[in-house]
C-alpha cells in the first residue's frame, strides 16, 4: 500500500551536525509526520503500525521521521518518504501463525543421552572415596 504524499505534514528546519558555513544558512533537514489514526491505511495496519516499539511513534499516534543526510531539501524530502513506507511495508503483511510442533522422539533421546553423559562427568570430577 503506497502513502498518499497528502497524508504526510513536511516541515524543514536546519540539519544538525559538522557542514561548515553553509548548514547554519539553509533549511535543508525535513521532519515528516504521519497521523496513523487519521490515515487511509486499513484498519489491521494501523494496528499494527501503532503497536510497533518505535521511539518514531508519538503518544498521540504520530510517526515523525527526520531526515537530513542530504544538502538538498527535496532528496531529504523523498528519503523521509521513502523510510515512512518502508516502516509501513513492515508491517504491512500480518506475521505468520506459528504452528506448535513437538521434538522428534530421536531428539528427546539425544537430549537425555547429552544429560547422562554431562551428570557423568560431573559425578567423576567429585572427592576420591576410600583414600591411603
Amino acid at each position: 500500500m503506497v502513502i498518499q504524499e497528502r497524508e504526510v505534514e513536511f516541515s524543514a528546519m536546519r540539519a544538525q551536525g559538522a557542514g561548515g558555513q553553509h548548514v547554519n544558512k539553509v533549511s535543508s533537514a525535513v521532519h515528516a509526520r504521519f497521523a496513523v489514526a487519521g490515515s487511509s491505511l486499513p484498519p489491521d495496519v494501523k494496528e499494527r503500525l501503532l503497536a510497533l516499539k518505535d521511539r518514531r511513534i508519538t503518544a498521540d499516534g504520530v510517526l515523525v521521521i527526520k531526515a537530513q543526510r542530504h544538502r538538498s531539501q527535496d532528496l531529504n524530502r523523498a528519503d523521509a518518504l521513502a523510510r515512512l513506507q518502508a516502516v509501513i511495508d513492515s508491517v504491512a503483511l500480518p506475521p505468520k501463525r506459528r504452528k506448535p510442533t513437538r521434538p522428534t522422539l530421536g531428539s528427546q533421546r539425544r537430549r537425555v543421552e547429552a544429560k547422562v553423559a554431562r551428570g557423568q562427568t560431573k559425578r567423576l570430577r567429585g572427592q576420591v572415596k576410600g583414600g591411603e
